[in-house]
């Protein structure tokens, strides 16, 4: 792995690059620093983003000036970098493919020459490793994804997409937590909410989460979309049992 740079972004933003490629390895060191700049909360710094390989670091330049944050932060990419593997939580997404749900699984066969029920048996297979979530509140961007299943992105994006559908983008997939325009191939829908604003944490996964999907049938979708909206469905992630870089 190349060692990190720090990269000053106009005059209120400092990135921190891990490396070029999307890697398992360069995520667990920027899920490292994430933690460590979640316990040490300087007070200079306003947030940061976890991407792929980087965090963008926002900070208040007149409280201290770039050269003091960048050395400060130098000590703690050293500290992420020996850090023990990171721990995650790893979770389960329950998913109705096909039909209503996922109008493009029969694309996805035509253009993989597999049939729906392998297509269906493949997306469950892996542990997918949350990379970052973005492009909406809490859309996961998902690496692991079956060679196989490989599929281009829609020709003409569809002006909505329901919240909850299960899609795939070329290599990867991910799940849509808002109602919006899309392009990806929607292959199923998950009765469970991936945000949340009422809620105590509005994001229901986070960047370094282990994630597998579940197939579920009809009745099975509508009994937890019923919880969804009375509020009574509890979502409980297994505990931490899976190390990075292990």
């Amino acid at each position: 792995m190349s060692s990190p740079r720090i990269v000053p972004v106009g005059d209120a933003a400092i990135l921190v690059e891990f490396g070029q490629d999307i890697d398992p390895a360069i995520q667990a060191q920027v899920a490292a620093l994430a933690q460590i700049l979640e316990e040490a909360r300087h007070p200079v710094i306003r947030e940061w983003v976890p991407t792929y390989r980087s965090i963008m670091i926002h900070y208040y330049p007149s409280l201290a000036p770039y050269e003091g944050l960048a050395a400060w932060l130098h000590d703690r990419i050293q500290m992420a970098r020996g850090q023990q593997a990171v721990s995650r939580r790893r979770v389960t997404i329950p998913v109705l493919y096909g039909g209503e749900m996922g109008p493009d699984l029969d694309a996805v066969a035509a253009h993989t020459k597999l049939s729906p029920d392998e297509i269906i048996a493949l997306h469950q297979e892996p542990d997918y490793l949350v990379y970052m979530l973005g492009f909406l509140p809490g859309f996961p961007y998902l690496g692991g994804l079956d060679p196989r299943l490989v599929t281009p992105r829609l020709a003409t994006p569809r002006t909505q997409v329901p919240a909850g559908s299960v899609g795939i983008a070329d290599a990867q997939t991910g799940i849509y937590p808002l109602t919006s325009p899309g392009g990806w191939q929607l292959i199923g829908r998950t009765p469970v909410k991936l945000f949340d604003p009422e809620r105590e944490e509005p994001f229901l996964l986070a960047a370094g989460d282990i994630l597998r999907f579940r197939a579920i049938d009809q009745n099975e979708y509508d009994s937890i979309a019923a919880a969804v909206a009375a509020g009574t469905y509890e979502f409980t992630a297994i505990e931490p049992d899976y190390q990075a870089g292990s």
